[in-house]
């Protein structure tokens, strides 16, 4: 049986942003200006000339990818599993949040490809490609994570609180390590291993790989309502290491600080999420998510519409 490794969590900028905000200074204070590692083969750090700044001072604009890896360092040839695109307000807090389905039929290297073997074929640089000709946008930002993450992050602000919709029960011993979830519904708080198995069961939805993205929207929203508690303010700390081991990004130290400032202001319930509309076909035995085009030019245009690239 082909081994799967079904990364679901989304790692919220706001609280990381918290973290260096905090502590930014002192942590990185031997570093440059950036906190980008790159592709695993690549050891030289980054100089002045390699930073990106953000053509919006107010915003940033990033792709999110989760990788099948068990560590996000040594990710080449690995596929995406999780990818979205956020868009952060600087100033006033706000999100917008577009989910991509993995299996969604674009082009990739001129063919006709699912979008999740875009890392796998180039990383993160012809992911980020992949999705500028996909939606017509200008990113150049992107945070990857693996799926270790969701473990640290939740166990250092001491679970997440929960309402698990229906019973979740899934194994595969294929797996590595072996999958065996078994939640029950209702709520409760789910340590770092209950919310990754959360996130990663997707065979019990009626609607697949879609019902799993609006879990973990949901999921998104309420570890960041949690996190950004007083009570849990002191903890992120732990984050720090969690942060070295298991990000990889390319955006600069200057605008992750900045954005301590916004994760303050943030409020979840004003948070816009979308995902990428269409239906399931299989084409040559291979199932894909066929996006409607139209719906999805207006859904860009709502929500990133000043990052459009001329036409």
């Amino acid at each position: 049986m082909k081994k799967k490794f079904i990364l679901s969590f989304i790692i919220s900028f706001a609280c990381f942003a918290l973290v260096f905000g905090f502590f930014g200074e002192k942590i990185f204070s031997k570093n440059n200006t950036t906190v980008a590692t790159g592709e695993e083969d690549n050891t030289e750090n980054n100089t002045d000339e390699d930073v990106i700044e953000p053509k919006n001072e107010e915003e940033i604009l990033f792709l999110l990818m989760g990788v099948d890896a068990k560590d996000v360092k040594k990710s080449k040839g690995t596929r995406t599993d999780t990818m979205m695109l956020f868009k952060v307000n600087l100033e006033t807090g706000g999100i917008n949040l577009l989910s991509i389905p993995r299996d969604t039929r674009v082009k990739v290297r001129n063919t006709e490809d699912k979008i999740n073997h875009a890392h796998a074929f180039g990383g993160p640089e012809l992911t980020m490609q992949t999705v500028r000709d996909f939606l017509n946008l200008d990113i150049d930002y992107y945070v990857k994570v693996d799926y270790k993450a969701v473990m640290g992050i939740v166990d250092a602000i001491g679970g997440v609180e929960i309402d698990v919709p229906k019973n979740m029960k899934y194994s595969d011993p294929t797996c590595d390590p072996p999958l065996n979830i078994n939640l029950k519904k209702g709520l409760q708080v789910l340590d770092g291993k209950k919310s990754h198995d959360f996130l990663r069961y997707r065979s019990g939805y009626a609607e697949g790989d879609i019902g799993r993205i609006k879990a973990q929207q949901m999921f998104m929203k309420e570890m960041i309502k949690q996190t950004l508690k007083p009570k849990n303010i002191l903890k992120l700390p732990k984050l720090v290491n969690t942060y070295f081991e298991y990000v990889d990004t390319n955006i600069p130290l200057n605008v992750i600080l900045k954005g301590a400032n916004a994760a303050r202001k943030i409020d979840m319930e004003n948070m816009k999420t979308n995902t990428i509309p269409g239906y399931d076909k299989k084409i040559s035995k291979i199932d894909y998510w066929i996006y409607d085009r139209e719906q999805t030019e207006e859904i860009v245009k709502e929500m990133f519409g000043d990052y459009l690239l001329d036409q």
